[in-house]
């Protein structure tokens, strides 16, 4: 059989060009993907700033309110323990540093002076709280989980929380966190929760024998079950 081109008078149009518009397409779909797993990341890790369905009940804003009679709220402020974005453990005017034990707060600050050699500094998002704030953020956390048995896996009641014992800080930012991990227990600091990777407390024995198994969440620490 023969094939006959088209007559000169009729040109055959060329087919068109897509490869601008779809790789267009193609760098939109990447970016939209990134954006998407950085989200996702960021709630996962529960990093500063970012509370992922609240997973870092961060205690911030030391500026006092006042309860519906004018006077200050005792849940509230610095004198209850809240503290300013960006506090040092080295704040000494702030009850959420001073008042913690002082044996966590010397390992605290030794640690942070040695992690300051490695370009990371330490950031307290909470530290020491009154029994009235401790309240506060499981009723904050009860209204958000919808139980106060789900609560619980984040937040403690004042007679079992820790950080009403200054016992224990919460640090960030995450490269913070990330370093306490890694170097906590020479400095006898360990994370104590798997669930809260910037909650620490001071185990003296770590440093010869390392941090002990981390519970799941407050909700399988013996502590808690008074």
């Amino acid at each position: 059989m023969q094939h006959r081109s088209a007559p000169p008078s009729v040109p055959v149009p060329a087919r068109p060009r897509r490869t601008g518009a779809v790789l267009v397409v193609v760098v939109l779909s990447l970016v939209a993907a990134v954006a998407v797993a950085l989200v996702a990341l960021s709630a996962v890790s529960g990093s500063p700033g970012t509370s992922g369905r609240a997973l870092w009940h961060r205690v911030a804003g030391a500026t006092a309110s006042t309860a519906g009679d004018g006077t200050a709220d005792p849940a509230t402020g610095a004198a209850a323990g809240e503290v300013p974005s960006g506090a040092s453990v080295f704040d000494d005017d702030l009850p959420a540093v001073a008042r913690l034990q002082p044996d966590l707060l010397d390992a605290v600050r030794r640690a942070a002076r040695d992690a300051d050699d490695d370009g990371v500094r330490f950031v307290v998002n909470s530290g020491w709280r009154s029994p009235a704030l401790q309240e506060r953020l499981l009723d904050d956390a009860v209204a958000e989980y919808g139980s106060r048995q789900e609560a619980a896996r984040w937040v403690s009641t004042p007679e079992t929380s820790l950080h009403v014992r200054g016992e224990a800080i919460d640090i960030g930012d995450w490269d913070a966190a990330t370093w306490l991990q890694d170097n906590g227990a020479r400095y006898g600091l360990c994370q104590v929760y798997d669930n809260e990777a910037w909650h620490f407390e001071l185990r003296p024995d770590a440093p010869a024998d390392g941090c002990p198994r981390k519970y799941w969440d407050p909700t399988d620490d013996p502590r808690m079950q008074r």
